[in-house]
Parts: structure tokens; C-alpha cells; sequence
């Protein structure tokens, strides 16, 4: 129990945003020389930032990408259109800066950060972080993913990595996964939190044709019966039909809001990473960044259930952590906006209320 207990007490940092400081943010943004509320969810979202930090004038010089990379054995099952090999080939491809996610995150100035917390395979790399705690989770539609004692111990793995990047000056996190099968595996974590049908919870994931999908939403159902994960309880349900990088994730998540630091949810698995935060902390939400909607099927209906509004909408559903990357461009943008545009005073404009300026 004493990682448990560690959990908890990381839960009890969490505390919530500085409305104060939100509000002196709020009054500068209604002076800059533009009509109130023009510039729409960007001024929502420096607001918020100035909030979740307690600086009025936020800004983000360091920011990293957690990559969170780990193997399922529901893969056994036949719901992935890719192998399980592919988990620690990507892997390497990350190491080697040639994935996706690590050509946006050159052009957005952010670190990727790749983290083994459960990858089938023997990988070594100097900037690989190698936090296995076993090698993939077991079949869920045959038993429990994992145990307890190991859904804990990936949290507090990802709570760990980000307390790391915090005292090395990072001040802004973007979750980001790799795994054959976790869209399955992330459909039966949001089934079994939200009671939604596994049907409406599943989606192509990695290209599935439709008796695929019908293949994945059968699996879910049964991974559901057999390990009747309590609602209640998400670390009983991040056990018993969840997986290593989604409790990683969650980590990640829980960790940046304990730190007052905004947290970039990406997509799908990541957002179901975000419910199971919330569960275990409700405050948690107040530091998360939600950056796009996914063209993966539940996404959006995930979305509505923890109430976050998305900058982005492209239909990606690569995961990876580039939806949330692309969205650091809008979050320096608001911050730009904030720190470096002209009031209606300074600039001498007149505000419209003949007063000629304020």
C-alpha cells in the first residue's frame, strides 16, 4: 500500500488556480487595442494559463513532450491493423528524431521526452528513459491487464518524469503516447468510467475496416465482462482493462497540475488518460489543455463528458502527442498577445468611449 499512499498524497498538491491572478490577467486583456472578447479562445486561454500558473503574464520558454510507449496483449485478440513490433520500432524512430511528432515539436521548440514504461522488447538508447515496469500488459479480454500495485507504480513513473523536467525548468507538458492496441485498450477504460456502449466507444484506430471495428467493440465487451472493472474506482479500472502509458499519462497529467503547470491533452488516449485524472482528482481539469478533437470515433463524446473545448479540429488521429504540439503554436500566440500588445492607452487609441482613451 505504500505507493498507494504516495499516489494520494500527490493528489492532495493539486490545488486550485489563482483566480486573483486570472482576473488582473482578465482586466489587462480587455485594455489591449481590440474590441472586448475579439480574439475569442485565445483570450480564454492566456486567462486560464495565467490562472493554472499564478504569474499574470505567463510564458512557456521550456516545454517538453512526454512520450509515453508501451505494449498491450489484447493485441492477441486481432484489433490492431499493425503488429506489436511496431511499439519499440516507433519507439526508435522517436529516439532518432524521425517521427512525427519530432518534426513538429523542432518547429514548435519543444523537447520530446520518450519514456519505455512498458515496451515488449529489450531497448536500449542513451536518451531512451527506461522505466519498464513489465513487458506489456497481459490480454484483458482473458484476464486483468495488471495488477494494482503496477497501474500505481506507472502513475507515480509518470509523476516522477515530470517532477524531473520541473526542477530542470520546465514549465509546460504535452502528453504523448506509443502502442499497438491502445486505442482498445483506452475504449474499455472510457467504457467502463462513462457507461458508454463499447460500440460508440471504439474506432479504427490504427485503420481497421468496419468487421474490424465490429472485431474491437466484441473485444471490449468482453474484456469488460470478465474483469468487471468498478466504475467507482478508476485505478481498478486502469488495471484491469487499461494500460501502462495511459497510467503514465495520467501521471503526467496529475503531476502538472500539482506543479501548477498547463498540461496539453493530445487525443484519444491521452483524453481517456485526462478522465481517469479527473477521477482521481477533480481539480486536475483546471490544468488541462485540451488541443484537438481526433477523428477517433468516441473523441469528441470524451471531450464533452470532462467539459474541455479543443483549439483544433484536422481529423488526426496519430497520437504521438502532434495534435497537442501543434496547439503550443496557439498557446504562444495568446501568451504574444498578451505580453506584447499595445493598450488602448500606451498607443494612444481611442477606445470608443469618448474619452479618447482609457
Amino acid at each position: 500500500m505504500k505507493n498507494e499512499q504516495i499516489l494520494k498524497q500527490w493528489l492532495t498538491k493539486i490545488v486550485a488556480p489563482d483566480l486573483n491572478v486570472a482576473a488582473e490577467t482578465s482586466a489587462h486583456v480587455d485594455v489591449l487595442t481590440k474590441p472586448p472578447g475579439s480574439l475569442g479562445k485565445l483570450e480564454e486561454l492566456v486567462i486560464r494559463l495565467a490562472g493554472m500558473t499564478g504569474k499574470a503574464r505567463p510564458q512557456f520558454d521550456r516545454r517538453a513532450v512526454i512520450v509515453m510507449a508501451a505494449d498491450h496483449g489484447v493485441v492477441a485478440e486481432g484489433i490492431s491493423a499493425f503488429p506489436a513490433e511496431v511499439t519499440p520500432q516507433m519507439v526508435m524512430n522517436f529516439l532518432a528524431g524521425g517521427a512525427a511528432v519530432n518534426v513538429l515539436a523542432r518547429h514548435a521548440r519543444a523537447e520530446v521526452i520518450c519514456v519505455d514504461i512498458g515496451v515488449n522488447a529489450d531497448l536500449e538508447h542513451a536518451n531512451l528513459l527506461s522505466r519498464n515496469i513489465r513487458k506489456g500488459t497481459a490480454n484483458m479480454a482473458q484476464g486483468a491487464a495488471m495488477t494494482r500495485e503496477e497501474a500505481i507504480q506507472a502513475i507515480l513513473t509518470g509523476v516522477e518524469v515530470v517532477a524531473a523536467e520541473v526542477a530542470k525548468g520546465t514549465q509546460l507538458f504535452v502528453t504523448g503516447e506509443m502502442g499497438i492496441g491502445n486505442t482498445t485498450a483506452s475504449a474499455a477504460v472510457m467504457s467502463a468510467l462513462t457507461g458508454i456502449a463499447p460500440a460508440a466507444a471504439v474506432g479504427r484506430g490504427t485503420g481497421l475496416d468496419d468487421a474490424g471495428v465490429q472485431r474491437k467493440a466484441a473485444v471490449v465487451s468482453q474484456a469488460l465482462s470478465v474483469n468487471r472493472p468498478n466504475r467507482e474506482d478508476a485505478l481498478d479500472v486502469l488495471c484491469k482493462v487499461g494500460g501502462l502509458e495511459i497510467a503514465g499519462l495520467t501521471g503526467v497529467i496529475l503531476a502538472a497540475a500539482a506543479h501548477r503547470c498547463p498540461v496539453v491533452i493530445d487525443g484519444f488516449i491521452s483524453t481517456v488518460a485526462a478522465l481517469v485524472a479527473r477521477q482521481l482528482a477533480p481539480l486536475s481539469t483546471a490544468y488541462m489543455i485540451a488541443s484537438h478533437t481526433s477523428d477517433e470515433n468516441a473523441h469528441a463524446a470524451l471531450l464533452r463528458e470532462l467539459e474541455l473545448k479543443t483549439m483544433l479540429d484536422l481529423d488526426m488521429r496519430l497520437g504521438e502527442g502532434t495534435g497537442g504540439v501543434l496547439s503550443l503554436h496557439l498557446i504562444d500566440a495568446a501568451c504574444l498577445i498578451l505580453n506584447e500588445m499595445a493598450t488602448f492607452t500606451s498607443a494612444g487609441v481611442s477606445d470608443g468611449s469618448g474619452e479618447g482613451s482609457r
